[in-house]
């Protein structure tokens, strides 16, 4: 038996001046005010190999997190993962099944925390995520060494999103919360670790349907339609090994991340990202890892023309640029400086004195 406990601490602050500071129950965005953010896991792992089951796992884990900015949140203290995996023929086919978090299993963060894939444009159509597991079963097919296909069948979250979803079930245990449906994900993918002369290779695409019944943002007080759906496909490429007999991940790396859904049903009806980062960048600080990443949110055409006809304030997209320095400080633990910039940081609607925000980003990451 194995247990891993971490946590996981964020800081975010406005530094331009006029920053609109307000209430913590009016903030609109993260660093507005002065944000933590804290997120604590336990996870035990029981091999079954020495039952005689080879490859076979059982999972469980537990989550706390506590938001100062309560949006993100709420807070809450529950599962994060049960679980049960084995593979199958020869490790050809994988199978996972419980309470799962999706956003661990498709697409691929990248980077932890304070930057990388906004993954938001999947949990608005009902990918469940760390603070709100929902039950599922995953499939993996590995076609060879580098192809694979891998299919989920879960529940989805909230329609009304992770907030709704965790405030309606704090503990993760549910089997259903109101207007959820079931969520079917399929993701290709090739994948191809560096080795000596070889660059590593991530490429991988996929499409989510829905049958939970949202609400039309044209008309959020009308009958709530089933069906929601998204799709993505993100790739990452190493450009230059800097330690090719040593160790050849260390190097030179680009990406890039589209996302899309519905306009009708999902406030993001766009994601883009393009992303250059550095494994190892210097010889001294071999597991150290620097990225520069430029997003793009596009905004639901239909909540944003329906938020101009009240005449308030709106846009419709909001751009980002986050550099960030994560520094392996000890076996265990690493401490992530970054600065974002942000055009227009709120969603979709805004005050003058909330257009811009230049946010001072801090985390730690500890393992035990």
């Amino acid at each position: 038996m194995a247990s891993d406990f971490w946590t996981h601490n964020i800081f975010a602050n406005n530094q331009l001046p006029n920053a609109a500071r307000t209430s913590i129950a009016n903030q609109l965005y993260m660093g507005q005010n002065p944000t933590f953010a804290t997120a604590n896991f336990l996870i035990v792992t029981y091999d079954l190999s020495r039952l005689g089951i080879p490859d076979g796992q059982i999972v469980v884990g537990a989550e706390q997190q506590y938001w100062t900015w309560k949006r993100p949140g709420p807070d809450r203290v529950g599962l994060n993962t049960l679980a049960y995996y084995q593979t199958f023929l020869d490790r050809k086919f994988e199978l996972k099944l419980g309470y799962l978090r999706n956003a661990n299993e498709f697409t691929g963060t990248l980077f932890a925390g304070v930057s990388g894939s906004n993954m938001f444009a999947l949990f608005q159509a009902g990918m469940s995520t760390n603070a709100a597991p929902t039950p599922a079963v995953n499939l993996k097919y590995n076609l060879d060494d580098h192809l694979y296909n891998k299919v989920s069948m879960q529940r989805s979250i909230s329609p009304d999103g992770p907030y709704a979803e965790i405030t309606e079930n704090p503990t993760g245990l549910n089997w259903s919360t109101a207007n959820t449906g079931i969520l079917f994900v399929d993701e290709l993918g090739y994948k191809s670790k560096a080795a000596p002369g070889v660059p590593d290779t991530w490429l991988r695409a996929g499409v989510g349907f829905n049958s939970g019944h949202y609400k039309n943002l044209a008309d959020p007080d009308q009958q709530r339609q089933s069906g929601n759906s998204f799709h993505y496909i993100a790739a990452d490429r190493q450009l230059w090994q800097s330690d090719v007999e040593g160790t050849p991940s260390r190097g030179i790396y680009g990406g890039f991340s589209i996302m899309g859904a519905p306009p009708d049903l999902n406030r993001i009806s766009r994601y883009y990202e393009l992303r250059l980062y550095a494994k190892g960048p210097f010889d001294s600080r071999p597991t150290d890892l620097i990225s520069l990443v430029a997003s793009n949110t596009a905004w639901s055409k239909v909540a944003v023309d329906a938020a101009l006809a009240k005449g308030q304030l709106a846009h419709r997209d909001t751009t980002a640029i986050t550099g960030t320095y994560i520094a392996h400080l000890a076996p265990g633990i690493y401490a992530t400086l970054g600065l974002s910039y942000i055009h227009n940081p709120t969603s979709i609607t805004h005050t003058a004195q909330t257009e811009h925000a230049l946010d001072l980003l801090v985390s730690t990451l500890i393992f035990f």
